[in-house]
């Protein structure tokens, strides 16, 4: 496992927020939005962290970087039901080798729903192999506080 954090449980500790809304197609027979529905929910977010922060994804394509997700780990907390207004709260962490994380809160209200890491390579667009990631990576992370990393 290459996570090395853990995501914050303050919402203060996010400096960005973008609001998803669950849709009836992510619902299951429950009435709840199925499991793999977050997975959109945090590139949606993640997309929207890149273009506020200058770097929208079509522009780090063209520059010849790739952003891959290694990893992908997702902690439910409490059901996310059709409707619901849903703020991804995303953090940036600063890029250790070839990889870099976001941690992600999601919360309905004041009420954490879910927690999240995403593990991202960066990649030549056309060799694929791994490259150290732009400057721009360290420039857009924010520090973590103690107790959020996992090494």
């Amino acid at each position: 496992m290459r996570r090395t954090i853990d995501p914050p449980a303050d919402v203060a500790a996010y400096p960005f927020r973008h609001r998803v809304r669950a849709r009836f197609a992510e619902t299951d027979a429950m009435g709840v939005v199925h499991h793999a529905a977050y997975l959109p929910w945090l590139e949606e977010g993640r997309v929207a962290l890149l273009r506020a922060g200058g770097r929208p994804y079509t522009e780090i394509r063209a520059a010849g970087t790739d952003l891959a997700v290694i990893e992908c780990h997702i902690a439910y907390r409490l059901p996310a039901v059709f409707d619901d207004e849903i703020d991804v709260h995303c953090l940036l962490a600063a890029p250790d080798g070839a990889t870099f994380e976001i941690a992600y809160l999601l919360r309905r209200a004041v009420e954490t729903i879910a927690t999240a890491v995403t593990v991202h390579a960066c990649l030549d667009a056309v060799t694929g192999r791994p490259q150290r990631p732009p400057g721009w990576v360290r420039d857009l992370a924010t520090p973590l506080r103690s107790g959020s990393t996992r090494k």
